[in-house]
């Protein structure tokens, strides 16, 4: 998720503003220690422009 916001430019106060959530909420997400509700979720992948699975995806090692 924060590899896909830097890399549109936004940063995470700007995210937080626009969707209407707490920066340090959406940093902890971003972190994967708390997860996130289904609107925060689609909230985050609309003002990105992106699919909801690319910011629900896991990735393998």
């Amino acid at each position: 998720m924060k590899a896909i916001r830097e890399a549109r430019g936004i940063s995470l106060q700007q995210l937080a503003k626009d969707i209407g959530r707490n920066p340090g909420y959406l940093s902890r997400v971003e972190r994967d220690q708390q997860g996130a509700g289904d609107r925060t979720l689609h909230l985050y992948a609309e003002r990105l422009n992106v699919p909801i699975t690319a910011i629900t995806h896991k990735e393998t090692p």
